[in-house]
């Protein structure tokens, strides 16, 4: 069932075909930033993988992965839902020095996601990962990391408003880091969604770090993959929606797992069965390098810098009777 709620009163700045032009300059400035503050370059990137090969995002481990079989290879393959640990064995495979990284247009289908303002089964990101040293997987390169995507995403608003000046920069440029520890001691009583909407009302632009692991409560503030980000060096981006008047998730990433904090976290999640697989194994030995990385929503940037009210405004998909009757009652034009 749909859980699209319109602002009352609700009216897009943008008419369809500014909409179109704006997205098409949001995705270009905002590349081009991004691969200047974190020293990037372009590479193709896969639709799906190998069902056995280990590389697919098991996400929080429930949502069923879009598969299907080749007819030559006989093997099966899954529509990919991030490409969190492709990218790290790319780095390998194309020999990316310390200091250097990818970036890569990845689009997903996540079958199982609730429909709403925010969420869509289709999933447009820039993924990217760079390469570190072992000496800097530490919360200052991960926050180094998080204030040059704001900065890139913040110069991003700004062309976006010399050309369309009704689209007021809604992103702000300071930064407040939070631990999940310390929204549970500031907000025991709220589910995790709850701290995160509280904190970030508060505070328009945050980064949640250190997600996936138990709490003093006894439970993680939100699922977390065992297998690609360090939990204690991780985090998520939020951003307060002024539209919605809510927290918007823009970019979850983190340092990634070392052999050790793998071994560590693939026990305590209970999937040391993943030990056989052909990625897990090669990390396990150390034979991949050290990096941080992550991922930003396309489809979330646009509808941010936009002030849009619902992620069918930016992106085409498909959307069940109940939303698109609710946005056409609006006048909200899903594309």
């Amino acid at each position: 069932m749909s859980s699209t709620v319109i602002p009352e009163g609700y009216v897009s700045k943008l008419n369809l075909y500014e909409t179109q032009d704006a997205i098409e300059l949001i995705k270009k400035t905002f590349q081009e930033n991004l691969c200047k503050a974190l020293n990037l370059r372009r590479v193709s990137a896969p639709l799906f993988v190998d069902e056995g090969s280990g590389l697919n995002d098991d996400l929080n481990g429930v949502e069923r992965p879009v598969s299907f079989d080749l007819l030559e290879t006989g093997k099966n393959a899954q529509v990919v839902h991030s490409l969190a640990k492709w990218k790290r064995q790319a780095l390998k495979l194309y020999g990316f020095q310390s200091g250097t990284g990818l970036y890569t247009d990845m689009n997903a289908i996540r079958r199982d996601e609730t429909l709403d303002n925010l969420h869509s089964v289709y999933v447009d990101q820039w993924d990217w990962e760079k390469v570190i040293t072992e000496e800097e997987r530490n919360l200052k390169t991960l926050k180094d990391a998080v204030e040059r995507i704001v900065s890139a995403i913040c110069m991003t608003a700004d062309v976006l408003s010399w050309k369309y000046p009704q689209l007021k920069r809604n992103v702000h440029r300071t930064i407040s880091f939070v631990t999940t520890q310390e929204l549970e001691d500031m907000y025991p009583d709220m589910t995790g969604k709850q701290r995160e909407n509280a904190y970030v009302k508060e505070h328009p632009t945050t980064c949640i770090m250190q997600i996936g692991g138990r709490l003093k409560s006894g439970k993680p503030h939100d699922g977390r993959a065992p297998d690609y980000d360090d939990w204690t060096m991780n985090c998520d981006i939020m951003l307060w929606n002024d539209v919605l008047g809510c927290a918007l998730e823009i970019s979850s990433m983190g340092v990634r797992v070392s052999p050790e904090s793998l071994d560590r976290q693939l026990t305590i999640s209970g999937h040391d069965e993943r030990r056989s697989l052909p990625f897990h194994k090669a990390l396990l030995a150390g034979e991949l390098p050290f990096t941080i990385g992550g991922g930003i929503g396309q489809s979330r940037l646009c509808m941010q810098l936009l002030h849009k009210a619902h992620i069918g405004e930016v992106q085409s998909s498909s959307w069940d009777a109940e939303t698109r009757r609710i946005c056409a009652e609006k006048g909200v034009k899903l594309l």
